[in-house]
């Protein structure tokens, strides 16, 4: 893989969660072109391994439960004994669900036949919180507790949610806050131990999970799609690349030794653009 420019992460053994999926996949694409040993953890087995098999000796696909601890452990294990200890983390498991969606960006009297904000199921509440939230902080307390005496790097995965929530999905919207909350909090909890605490906050990106939102069955974009790509300077989503130079950018401790505790928007402008 050629990534836009190389850092030596010979001494980097990372923990990709989220590895199975089309952007942590790259992630590990580009750790592990730069010398990284990458490990990508993701309950989809077969598209972790495959993920792994296509980058080759430097990189190990595991089954893994990021809301089950002791799955968690299991994992690591695997790790330590085919290339040491972690000392670099990526927390990129997350994502959304229907059930804690609205159909409605705005309550008005009359809902009936939407969902709105009362029909939200407590069931999608919880299942987009753990897996935004409660899967960070397993993760993070598994590995790193060998990262204590040594020093190391982690790397959340936030989202431009955090910074401005979007209609129609209130429950991905606080759990990607409580991510940035907590990317802060990891930093100082950390800073003394010489573990830097950063994450990486993506605009809008076409993935499995959002595709229907933004696209017809036929292809042609929804409303949606008009709203994001007006509202985003640069009036195009992003690609998977467009991630890469940050991400080695926080991962290279020669680069980036000093950052710590920061959420860097990669949104083609979003974040900047008030409308007017």
């Amino acid at each position: 893989m050629k990534t836009p420019f190389t850092v030596d992460l010979s001494d980097k053994i990372v923990a990709i969660t989220g590895g199975g999926g089309v952007l942590m996949s790259e992630f590990a694409r580009a750790l592990a072109a730069n010398g990284a040993k990458v490990a990508l953890l993701d309950l989809n087995e077969e598209a972790a391994k495959q993920f792994a098999e296509e980058i080759g000796e430097n990189a190990i696909g595991i089954k893994a439960n990021c809301l089950d601890k002791q799955s968690i452990i299991e994992a690591k294990k695997i790790i330590n004994e085919k290339f040491g200890k972690v000392n670099f983390i990526i927390n990129g498991a997350g994502g959304n669900k229907a059930t804690a969606n609205t159909d409605n960006e705005y309550m008005t009297p009359d809902t009936e036949g939407i969902k709105d904000f009362f029909k939200i199921e407590e069931s999608g509440l919880r299942f987009v919180f753990d897996l935004n939230i409660v899967s960070t902080f397993l993760v993070t307390q598994v590995f790193a507790e060998d990262m204590v005496k040594t020093g190391g790097n982690i790397i959340n995965v936030s989202s431009m949610n955090a910074f401005r929530p979007l209609t129609k999905i209130p429950a991905y919207s606080a759990a990607k806050a409580g991510v940035s909350n907590f990317t802060q909090w990891l930093a100082v909890h950390f800073a003394p131990c010489n573990i830097r605490v950063n994450a990486i906050a993506p605009g809008f990106f076409v993935t499995k999970q959002n595709k229907d939102l933004l696209f017809n069955p036929d292809g042609t974009p929804t409303a949606r799609t008009g709203k994001i790509l007006a509202a985003t300077p640069m009036k195009k989503f992003g690609e998977s690349s467009d991630l890469i130079g940050t991400l080695l950018w926080l991962a290279s401790d020669e680069a980036s030794g000093f950052v710590t505790g920061v959420v860097v928007p990669v949104d083609g402008g979003f974040n900047a653009y008030s409308g007017v």
